[in-house]
């Protein structure tokens, strides 16, 4: 594997440090002496890091984590008394809350919907905000020392970025239910058993060099099959099987190829690396010349 190299883009970082090693892009939340808050150049940020990442095609997963002593503390506290106060002193102004929060939720569904897998590898506190995050990721590896809480119901209000609308795709109702009513912190060991995160481990060295691992072994794979892959799961998620079986046909038939196949196939037997192409550069429609 390449050695790490920066991310030519976006240019500067303040919350972040973005690399790629190879194939792999690795994001790291920066600002372990806040506690890796979120405020709202934290959400510019990332919203920028995700929709290069995603445009580019180069990367074949995106790899989270963190630094210090907890992966994200969660939406800084401070925030809402200054950017994103939020009016309710009028109809106007409360409705206003739904078209900022459609924002933000935005935003961590860049998360869900980026073209390659994501894994999360956390340590530590994974506090309020950081649990919308996670589990808009594909994978999720935590140390033993980690634990999750939807912190929101402590400060007054309903976690509303996302963790009460994935987070019961992810583990039983009822203990969705108890962790949001109640704030409790929910332990990596439990999280495990309840299949919220894929492997615990002893320390966030082992765990990223885990995370790292799976990385490789997923960016060894023809891009636009992972791609394929993580369209029909999701879709499959939210639809009948009925249906999730229909579109999985029109989307084979859409990205098959004889080639990959061979490829993937030869590969094996020559017990060498396959070679595939990446996935092609996204445009925006508005930066297509006429």
């Amino acid at each position: 594997m390449n050695a790490p190299t920066p991310s030519s883009s976006p240019p500067s970082l303040t919350c972040f440090t973005l690399s790629t090693t190879g194939p792999i892009a690795h994001l790291v939340l920066s600002r372990p002496e806040a506690m890796n808050t979120m405020h709202p150049t934290f959400w510019r940020e990332l919203d920028a890091v995700l929709t290069q990442i995603h445009k580019a095609g180069e990367a074949r997963v995106l790899v989270i984590s963190s630094t210090g002593k907890h992966f994200s503390a969660g939406m800084a506290l401070e925030t809402f008394g200054g950017d994103i106060a939020m009016d309710d002193q009028s109809p106007e102004g409360r409705a206003a809350i739904f078209d900022m929060l459609g924002n933000m939720q935005a935003t961590f569904t860049k998360l869900e919907t980026l073209r390659i897998p994501v894994i999360a590898a956390i340590q530590g506190g994974c506090i309020g905000g950081a649990v919308d995050m996670v589990t808009a990721c594909c994978l999720r590896y935590a140390t033993a020392d980690a634990f999750f809480c939807i912190q929101e119901i402590n400060i007054g209000m309903v976690a509303d970025v996302g963790t009460l609308q994935r987070l019961p795709k992810l583990v039983p109702l009822a203990v969705v239910k108890e962790l949001a009513y109640t704030g409790r912190r929910l332990p990596a060991a439990k999280a495990l058993g309840y299949g919220l995160v894929n492997e615990v481990f002893e320390s966030a060295d082992a765990m990223l060099v885990a995370a790292m691992k799976c990385a490789a072994e997923i960016a060894a794979k023809p891009p636009v099959a992972i791609w394929g892959t993580k369209q029909a799961i999701h879709y499959t998620r939210d639809h009948s099987v009925d249906d999730a079986l229909k579109q999985m046909g029109w989307l084979q038939g859409a990205i098959w190829s004889n080639a990959h196949v061979r490829e993937a196939v030869t590969a094996m037997k020559e017990k060498r690396a396959g070679e595939f192409p990446a996935l092609a550069q996204l445009k925006d429609f508005n930066e297509i010349g006429l």
